[in-house]
């Protein structure tokens, strides 16, 4: 028989609120800064806020700007600006120093949105002057179209450019290249063998190569042939580049039939040589970093401020607000909720700002050595530590790191690098992983080149300061390093 029954149970649910300011926690600096871009071009509610000019009579300090000073006592901050006030400023990066700063001068309404939308009153746009450094595969595009050949010659070569991997390599074999269905035309080996060495002579030596020996030989081969020991070097990257890596200078001395020096200033000439050519060029996926925070000594004490340039720069348009509020519409209407989201986002903008400073000063705080001997002084630290510390959910601390970047006088870090996990020590004691891998580094650089260091031999000396690691460890620890190993390290 069918019933009807009463259950009670409880569940926790986001609000559309909470689950926005949980999206804009998450989000990196760039990300963040675009979807403040589009909640401006998109919300009627909200206008650019330009930054208040320094010592400016009735000035509003942006939110967030306040700085915390770590591990000490709190400076003295201006009020905060109104949640409504808050601004975004546009990026651009300073070449000396790393850090970004406000670029973009104030402006508002429909002139704001006309510079954003590329000019509608017909003046350029900043962005419209940038130089945008051409790709690989544009490059040779473009030299393709000068060179003497008939169109479906140019078309092969246009499938073989399209081919080729980011550093210059074509990996794909040729057989393979002519299978490929959707070009239009009937490939075949030849064909595209003959399209090969043309690309190869399009632009840099090397360009084109299937195999690194391959690449270094274009190289060679382009050298005028008067270039000293260019022969010598030529087989030696032909016939046997395996001994050249291995260093075992007295078996290629013996191969080659030459003397001590010659075999010398051929090896010289090689390493001068580039083995990824395709580097050269731009590429799309680059990444553009901004840093969150930034760190200052400031009369011996560390100070974390919020970068400007990812200050949110938006506000509530007053004169549009005004006219909504003595108008009809309902609670209910579109622009009515227009108007709560444009509140929501400019006030969870401003706790991120405030929760990503806070994560900061806490891990200025607890590694504050690091600022002042390097990653060797890290120490270990966990999410849960800061999340305690601070009164916040692990989760938040969290999406508060993730993506978040550190501009510092040593550099510019991810929050993610001063959380290195714990390894024990003989002592009893306990030290990060970054730092045994600064010591690692530290031995690395100090051995004998021609005796080098075995990863046996960096754990036997690891555990001699105190330090208990596998072999396995620091031969990962090693390779993380990108040093190579012992062998490839000796030199005559």
């Amino acid at each position: 028989m069918p019933s009807i029954a009463l259950h009670a149970r409880q569940q926790l649910a986001l609000t559309p609120r909470l689950q926005q300011a949980v999206r804009l926690l998450q989000l990196s600096s760039l990300e963040f800064q675009q979807e403040m871009r589009e909640a401006l071009d998109t919300n009627p509610f909200l206008e650019y806020a330009p930054p208040a000019a320094d010592g400016a009579e009735g000035a509003e300090p942006a939110a967030g700007a306040g700085a915390g000073a770590a591990g000490g006592e709190p400076q003295a901050q201006q009020a905060a600006a109104p949640a409504d006030d808050i601004a975004l400023p546009v990026a651009s990066s300073d070449g000396d120093s790393g850090y970004s700063y406000t670029a973009e001068p104030p402006m508002s309404g429909s002139a704001r949105q006309s510079n954003w939308r590329g000019g509608e009153d017909g003046e350029s746009d900043a962005a419209d002057w940038a130089r945008v450094p051409m790709s690989m595969r544009e490059q040779l595009h473009d030299t393709l179209r000068l060179s003497p050949l008939d169109e479906h010659d140019r078309a092969v070569a246009h499938v073989v450019i399209e081919a080729l991997d980011d550093d210059g390599y074509l990996r794909q074999d040729l057989a393979e290249l002519a299978e490929i269905d959707g070009v239009g035309m009937d490939l075949d080996e030849d064909q595209l063998r003959v399209a090969l060495r043309v690309v190869q002579s399009l632009d840099r030596p090397g360009i084109g190569a299937r195999s690194l020996s391959e690449c270094l030989a274009l190289q060679l081969e382009a050298m005028p042939p008067d270039t000293a020991h260019r022969d010598l070097a030529h087989r030696i990257v032909t016939q046997h580049l395996e001994r050249l890596a291995r260093r075992e200078h007295g078996e290629l001395q013996r191969q080659l039939g030459c003397d001590a020096q010659s075999l010398q200033a051929a090896c010289a000439l090689v390493r001068r040589l580039d083995p990824k050519p395709g580097n050269h060029y731009s590429r799309a996926d680059d990444g553009y970093v901004v840093p969150d925070v930034i760190v200052r000594q400031v009369r011996n004490r560390w100070v974390v401020t919020v970068n400007p340039a990812i200050e949110p720069r938006a506000r509530i348009h007053k004169l549009y607000a005004e006219m909504f509020a003595r108008s009809e519409h309902t609670s209910r209407s579109p622009l009515a909720q227009q108007l709560q989201e444009a509140r929501w986002l400019i006030r969870n903008a401003h706790k991120r700002c405030e929760t990503i400073q806070r994560v900061g000063e806490c891990i200025v705080a607890r590694q504050k050595a690091f600022f002042q001997y390097g990653e060797i002084a890290l120490r270990p630290l966990l999410l849960r530590d800061v999340a305690d510390e601070l009164g916040l959910h692990e989760s938040t601390v969290s999406r508060a790191t993730g993506n978040k970047y550190m501009a510092t006088p040593r550099g510019i870090f991810e929050f993610k690098r001063f959380f290195p996990r714990e390894l024990e020590t003989q002592t009893g004691g306990t030290c990060s992983a970054a730092a045994v891998r600064a010591l690692i580094q530290e031995m690395v650089d100090a051995e004998d080149a021609r005796n080098p260091l075995s990863d046996v031999s960096l754990t036997e000396m690891l555990g001699q300061q105190g330090v208990r690691v596998a072999r396995r460890t620091v031969t990962k620890y090693r390779q993380m390093l990108k040093l190579p190993a012992a062998e490839l390290r000796r030199r005559a």
